[in-house]
């Protein structure tokens, strides 16, 4: 005999269940169930929580969500599933993908503009155009730049860049080379790229194997958004598949 599908779904399942089947400790499920990831949860009279396979469904939705969207934004996906705004959580999923399209947009400007660099590496650049004999101050820089002169002290601290210092004043002067490399900082910091990761391409560039440290850099960068990109959209579609579920008639009540 077939068994009901509706009482499948209503059969009770303890915590160590979903926390087992999530690779998660039960003080885990509990953490989802207080945040709002898993919908309300029915308790016995005695207190016991009694989870069905609604909630082991949203339970794996939102760690497929968190692979590609991140803790913060998985989270308030399913907050809004479960209040029944939709609209909120599409919205949501909407912002992480515009998200990941500005990136792959600012990686693909990094990428043309390093290739571009790195073709004139050891010699004088366009960047070095309009630069005086005694070189550009850091505000000067910073307005090139569009950043501002705190972060080119900061960068400067981390060994990205050494500018030359003028004579007695001590002010801090920028030539060609410099203006070159703080303009390389500027951009892989638009790509996201950390301190570290920088000046192992600054130091590739201005060595021999130069190009395939930014080769390098930026095939790392992509390989990093395709990934992201595939989470997100297995992430999606099991959003798609536990929406299908909550709509279909006769469902449980997830709230109260």
């Amino acid at each position: 005999m077939a068994k009901n599908p509706r009482a499948v779904e209503r059969r009770a399942l303890r915590p160590v269940d979903l926390a087992r089947a999530a690779g998660v400790s039960t003080q885990q499920i509990r953490n989802y169930e207080g945040a709002g990831v898993l919908p309300h949860v029915p308790r016995t009279e005695s207190g016991y929580r009694c989870f069905d396979e609604g909630h082991r469904q949203a339970l794996f939705t939102y760690r497929a969500l968190v692979r590609g969207y991140g803790v913060e934004r998985a989270g308030g996906i399913m907050r809004a599933v479960h209040a029944d705004d939709v609209p909120l959580a599409l919205s949501l999923l909407d912002a992480g993908h515009a998200e990941l399209h500005e990136q792959r947009a600012a990686l693909r400007e990094v990428g043309a503009a390093l290739h571009a660099v790195a073709g004139e590496a050891g010699s004088r650049s366009d960047d070095g155009a309009g630069v005086p004999r005694g070189g550009l101050r850091i505000g000067e820089v910073a307005a090139r730049l569009g950043v501002r002169t705190s972060a080119l002290r900061v960068w400067e601290e981390a060994g990205l860049l050494t500018p030359m210092r003028e004579a007695g004043t001590g002010y801090r002067c920028y030539g060609p080379a410099e203006l070159r490399d703080a303009r390389m900082v500027a951009l892989l910091r638009q790509g996201r790229y950390s301190l570290d990761r920088i000046r192992t391409v600054l130091d590739g560039l201005r060595g021999t194997a130069g190009g395939q440290a930014l080769h390098d850099a930026v095939a790392e960068r992509q390989r990093s958004l395709t990934r992201r990109s595939r989470a997100m959209l297995a992430g999606a579609g099991g959003l798609h598949g536990y929406l299908d579920r909550r709509a279909a008639p006769g469902r449980i009540p997830a709230e109260p």
